[in-house]
């Protein structure tokens, strides 16, 4: 991401007492510069063959490497895509947000912040050491001790009704029924062995409610759903506009909820590279290993982007590099401000 620098962009405050509500921080541009945008990033991204497809889940190992689609949906329901937006891939670590925010949403902010945690634990998404280092704390819901954790916190009676939750409360912030590749869940599956010794490793603290095969059968299921750019776009600007699906105008969680989802996605859903994601980028965001990154501008937008080709962190390489470009050209930096008219000169 060397070299890119945000376009700035001013926003607007929120009134005093608006903490709970979705915030706005302004409105994207017109729709025939968003559109130009979406097919500039395309663009000047389209060659770029950085990175490699991520092989330690087989079948996404066999995902196309051109694929690249770039999609947003603001907080009005207009969806504005380019390039691969509507080919289907699994979710995979893009569900930890959307499953944290439905167990916040069930359970409570307080509950969700002792049982899992909210903060960084500075080293890879799948480290074992995090968990020994913290005295097994998951540390966050975007790692995979976390998402563990998150995931045995789903309410129901047994793993089957936890599935159905995940999976009909993903599809509400989708818009449409999302449905299981089989495909990569039975790929996940046979190779599910360190998810699987992290979650007992959990079990061994005390930090995990239920059977740790049957949590991660669950989580796997959950991130083997399949979706497009469009539709994590759309999942995107349900959390921008506090909750609320702007395409079935149905509430999904509360104002709150998205609130304590995306603080967490800020702190953590880069992993290790967060902070150096938010001084360049200046938006939540999470990815996941299938390609996709996900970012949320508060009161305007969410914007998908999958293409995937992985950096060693696991991140997709142009799907990080293409946001950074929108971020700035479509004014999506929560930390950019212009100078107040009347103290300028």
């Amino acid at each position: 991401m060397s070299g890119e620098r945000v376009i700035h962009d001013s926003g607007d405050a929120a009134p005093p007492g608006t903490v709970d509500a979705a915030v706005s921080t302004g409105h994207l541009p017109g729709t025939g510069d968003v559109e130009a945008a979406l097919a500039a990033a395309w663009e000047r991204y389209r060659e770029d063959d950085s990175g490699e497809v991520a092989d330690y889940i087989p079948a996404l190992a066999t995902e196309d490497p051109a694929l690249f689609g770039l999609a947003t949906a603001d907080v009005h329901g207009t969806v504005y895509r380019s390039g691969d937006a509507e080919h289907r891939f699994s979710i995979q670590s893009v569900s930890k947000a959307f499953v944290f925010a439905l167990v916040d949403q069930a359970l409570g902010h307080d509950t969700v912040r002792r049982s899992v945690g909210v903060n960084n634990t500075g080293l890879p998404f799948d480290s074992i050491l995090a968990v020994e280092l913290n005295r097994g704390s998951p540390m966050n819901p975007m790692v995979n001790a976390g998402a563990l954790a998150t995931t045995a916190l789903v309410p129901g009676r047994d793993a089957e009704a936890q599935w159905d939750f995940v999976r009909h409360g993903l599809s509400r912030f989708a818009g449409r029924e999302l449905e299981l590749d089989q495909r990569v869940y039975a790929s996940e599956a046979a190779a599910n062995q360190r998810n699987e010794s992290i979650a007992r490793l959990l079990g061994s603290y005390g930090r995990l409610q239920g059977d740790p095969a049957q949590v991660t059968d669950v989580y796997t299921r959950q991130c083997s759903l399949a979706v497009s750019a469009c539709d994590l776009a759309v999942m995107g600007a349900t959390l921008a506009a506090g909750g609320v699906n702007p395409l079935t105008g149905r509430r999904v969680v509360d104002a709150a909820v998205c609130r304590d989802t995306l603080a967490a996605l800020a702190s953590s859903g880069m992993y290790e590279r967060s902070g150096d994601w938010l001084y360049e980028v200046g938006v939540p965001g999470k990815s996941g290993v299938s390609g996709a990154v996900l970012t949320v501008a508060p009161g305007k937008a969410g914007l998908a982007v999958f293409s995937p080709r992985l950096d060693p962190t696991g991140n997709s390489v142009r799907g990080q590099r293409a946001t950074h470009f929108l971020s700035g050209a479509l004014g999506l930096n929560l930390f950019a401000s212009a100078p107040h008219a009347d103290k300028e000169g």
